[in-house]
């Protein structure tokens, strides 16, 4: 049994367009913001929608910048890591990121654009084995070109509408 756990799972949508920078060593770094959103009543019985934005952090995937637009639904798994520096003015700022497992993330509306109930994953392989397209262990495999396919790993599976598993009607929340 481990003594502590830091796991964040989280689907939402991109805030911007992702960017991609290096360190000073070369290594690809990718962030983005994820909005994630829930509904809550107030004190009058209304339903708001509450929104939490989440900075995402993302090393050496240098080739997922352009699938990552604004707008697009993904899912994230990964860690939270709290950093700090000082600032120009000489206070100490802090920032909570999540920092994305290596295998973490997984395109939810297909390659080009969002598809009908979030058919077409695209996701960065190597965790079940599974890789669409590419062939390559650890690297982005493509999902069909028709976003008619299944992501890695659900064996093919399909819920009540004929979609994949991860379709956004099969969530519980």
């Amino acid at each position: 049994m481990p003594s502590s756990l830091n796991k964040v799972m989280l689907i939402g949508n991109l805030g911007k367009d992702a960017e991609t920078r290096h360190t000073p060593s070369g290594t690809a770094v990718t962030s983005f913001s994820l909005a994630t959103t829930y509904r809550t009543k107030d004190q009058m019985g209304e339903w708001r929608d509450r929104t939490e934005w989440h900075d995402i952090v993302l090393w050496r995937a240098e080739n997922v910048a352009p699938y990552l637009k604004k707008g697009k639904k993904v899912f994230v798994e990964g860690r939270l890591q709290t950093r700090s520096w000082e600032g120009q003015d000489g206070q100490k700022r802090y920032r909570t990121e999540v920092v994305c497992d290596p295998f973490g993330l997984m395109l939810l509306g297909g390659r080009d654009g969002p598809s009908e109930g979030g058919q077409g994953g695209y996701r960065q392989s190597g965790r079940g084995g599974h890789d669409q397209g590419g062939g390559q262990s650890g690297g982005y495999g493509g999902g069909s070109a028709s976003g008619a396919g299944s992501a890695p790993g659900d064996s093919g599976s399909t819920g009540p509408s004929g979609g994949s598993i991860a379709d956004d009607d099969d969530i519980p929340f």
